[in-house]
């Protein structure tokens, strides 16, 4: 979850690790800290709050000149957030500095023994006890930091990113990964190191990803030597180019990231069906379908994992596999999955869905499917990301970074690359004719401006969203393929505005929500004229007649839904399986607008990361 950055080389590294921790803030940013060697000393500030926070104090406090820097930005695990339990920490003896991202799992047990053995710490962190480890094996065995990491490593339990140097060897940086993300930027006699590669971007193109249970030894003079942890066998590391440019992680002139992701989503769809589909030839053609392509029309269910927005994807998925291809589908939290004992077999295929590819808890569900035969197949957004390594093949769906903790165009690109496998699938299959499948395509195609379209309702949804901004409670009902747009909608809003949302079948209102509406409770109805929309309307005049306010979210010229409710946001028209590509647009929107007029920090809502590497 937190964001760790490292540089060496012949730069001035505070300017670079300071930006490269704002640019890393969606990781964490309950505190943050930068250690920096002057070449004769390490200089080391650190501070409860955000990266602005830091530089205010730090350029106070220390001397910004070295070569040599490692900065972090938590996000907390182990120890409240405060200037004592922010990264970077020191080993006892004051030559050691680390920053560290992830849990060591067997730190008390560890805490214990180094006590004995005269050890203190000034933190309640897990990280502090690491450090200390690496320093007590490095005097025990008289060993170089590098071997010291290695021995310790192998004796902790839990996953981590970390980056730690000694004082005394001020010309490397020691480096290692399990589980969680780490990359290497290469540049001309200099090295950067960052949770991913947007802090060092404008500097290099080439990069090493470290894979799980590697760690390397990154000297200024003599490059970078990769090891694995267990067996200390030398590693032959890919460097690789990277597709991330400056302006794709930069605002644009937005006032917020979310805001210019939400508004990214016409482009974002298109790169991701672009080469992938040409309706006019009736083609839709992924590599990691058509090489796998007996192995999913012989399983005999598809099982998706994800955890979060990506499990609304994933939701949404069952519909249109189920519907289109006929092939059975369950869909499970990654969290729950991985910890109970679930009967797969290796005539199942597993979907996992990750906008990071980092996500803990699905990438265990990975490896437990793995273990048990199935075949995996990953859809994830970043490049070289631990999922894209783990599965057996997959699809990107190419929206581009998504810096916004709160995921949106995440969203509409997963259920379109999952639609893309689905509609393959059913040609495949036979299950839909030939004009069917054109038509799907079609219409698929036309829904980046469609998008556009949805967008228009940018303002009147901000008036909405200034009604109802002070409401305790909101309400979100869909049925069919949009009941799982009903869940995504109140998760964003709970995610940045803090207020109460729950998601609903809208059918399953009468069975318990009902009791909660009264005048005072918004209720977000997604009714459009594709899919049980005479049942919907039932629904709203159900709520109707117990004065809850209803904002529905209707078809283009829907006038019967009007007449019933207080508000009404038009989307455009397009087939069923695709309406939640657009009914996700308004709620997004209003989500937005509401924490806004509240104050809340949109890009970096209260407690939560954008990458949830840790359990």
């Amino acid at each position: 979850m937190c964001g760790i950055v490292g540089y060496i080389g012949h730069r001035e590294a505070y300017p670079i690790i300071l930006k490269g921790l704002k640019r890393l803030e969606y990781r964490g940013y309950d505190s943050a800290g930068i250690a920096l060697f002057d070449g004769t000393d390490i200089k080391l500030s650190k501070t409860k709050g955000k990266v602005d926070d830091l530089q205010a104090k730090l350029e106070k406090e220390i001397p910004t000149n070295g070569n040599l820097g490692i900065g972090h930005t938590r996000w907390a695990t182990h120890g409240v957030p405060n200037d004592v339990n922010s990264h970077p920490h020191y080993s006892n003896s004051g030559n050691l500095v680390i920053i560290h991202n992830g849990i060591i799992e067997n730190y008390e047990s560890l805490k214990k023994e180094l006590s004995k053995r005269g050890y203190t710490f000034k933190s309640d962190t897990d990280t502090e006890v690491l450090v200390n480890l690496i320093e007590d094996v490095k005097k025990n065995e008289n060993t170089k930091l590098g071997k010291a990491v290695q021995i310790a490593l192998n004796q902790v339990v839990g996953a981590y990113a970390i980056a730690v140097f000694d004082k005394n060897k001020p010309n490397e940086i020691v480096v290692a990964r399990l589980g969680s993300p780490l990359a290497i930027g290469i540049g001309d006699d200099e090295f950067f190191i960052a949770s991913d590669a947007s802090p060092f971007i404008e500097y290099t193109k080439n990069a090493i990803y470290l894979e799980d249970e590697e760690m390397a030894v990154v000297r200024r003079n003599k490059g970078v030597k990769v090891r694995k942890i267990k067996d200390d066998s030398l590693v032959d590391p890919y460097v690789q180019e990277l597709q991330l440019n400056l302006e794709q992680i930069e605002k644009g002139g937005y006032d917020h990231f979310m805001l210019k992701e939400i508004y990214e989503q016409p482009s974002a769809i298109l790169d991701t069906f672009r080469g992938r589909m040409l309706p006019n030839e009736g083609i839709i053609k992924m590599a990691g379908i058509e090489d796998n392509m007996k192995t999913f029309l012989n399983a005999n269910r598809i099982i998706v994992v994800a955890c979060g927005t990506s499990w609304h994807a994933g939701l949404v998925s069952e519909y249109i596999f189920e519907d289109l291809a006929r092939i059975p589908v369950e869909v499970e939290y990654a969290s729950e999955f991985r910890y109970r004992n679930p009967v797969i077999t290796d005539k199942d295929v597993v979907i996992a869905i990750s906008q990071s590819g980092e996500t803990a808890d699905t990438l265990a569900a990975i490896k437990l499917a793995k273990s048990r035969g199935a075949f995996v197949f990953g859809v994830c957004n970043v490049v070289g990301s631990s999922i894209a390594r783990e599965t057996h093949a997959g699809a990107y769906t190419h929206a581009g970074p998504e810096i916004g903790v709160a995921s949106t165009k995440a969203f509409t690109t997963q259920i379109t690359v999952l639609t893309l496998i689905a509609l393959r699938l059913a040609r495949a299959k036979g299950t839909i004719s030939s004009s069917e499948f054109r038509h799907h395509m079609i219409e698929l195609e036309l829904i980046p401006e469609k998008v556009k379209r949805a967008l228009d309702s940018d303002a009147y949804v901000k008036t909405v969203a200034d009604i109802y901004k002070n409401a305790k409670n909101f309400l979100y009902l869909g049925r069919g393929y949009n009941f799982p747009v009903a869940l995504e909608g109140a998760l964003k809003l709970k995610e940045i505005s803090y207020i109460h949302a729950e998601g609903y079948p809208a059918a399953e209102m009468k069975h318990g929500p009902i009791a909660l509406i009264d005048e005072n409770m918004p209720i977000v109805v997604i009714a459009t004229k594709k899919g049980h929309y005479e049942k919907v309307v039932s629904n709203i005049q159900e709520i109707k007649s117990r004065k809850g306010k209803i904002i529905g979210i209707v078809t283009e010229g829907d006038e019967q839904v009007r007449e019933l409710a207080d508000h009404v946001i038009e989307v455009p028209e397009t087939i069923e399986s695709l309406t939640p590509l657009l009914t996700t647009i308004p709620l997004q929107l209003l989500s937005y607008h509401i924490a806004l007029m509240l104050g809340k920090n949109v890009d970096q809502p209260r407690n939560l990361a954008k990458a949830v590497t840790v359990e």
